[in-house]
């Protein structure tokens, strides 16, 4: 029996390309060992990252599929990637997104 393939899903450099002409706000980054698509929100202040930041959270849970959310003063980092894919798939363009509704809904 084959054992499936663990970057399967993941989407191809080309692909990533569009992703950024699509998502300008969001980066790549590849520093670490799975590529993730990141981008840090800007707040007046603590309590509305922080609202951004549960707003984000509910979203992840109803796709069943969450991110790496960073908070701080006045900002909320959020990291999409799938684990099982190894690195960006459309499941996390998606979500990238949906992000970014909810951050122009705010």
């Amino acid at each position: 029996m084959d054992k499936a393939d663990p970057k399967a899903g993941q989407l191809s450099p080309s692909e990533l390309e569009q992703v950024q002409k699509d998502l300008p706000e969001w980066e790549v980054d590849s520093s670490g060992d799975t590529p993730r698509l990141t981008r840090t929100f800007s707040f007046r202040n603590f309590a509305e990252a922080l609202a951004f930041t549960n707003s984000v959270g509910e979203a992840a849970e109803a796709a069943d599929h969450h991110p790496l959310i960073s908070l701080t003063w006045g900002e909320a980092r959020v990291d999409w990637w799938s684990h099982s894919a190894g690195g960006i798939t459309s499941n996390d363009v998606g979500m990238a997104q949906a992000t970014d509704r909810i951050f122009s809904a705010d």
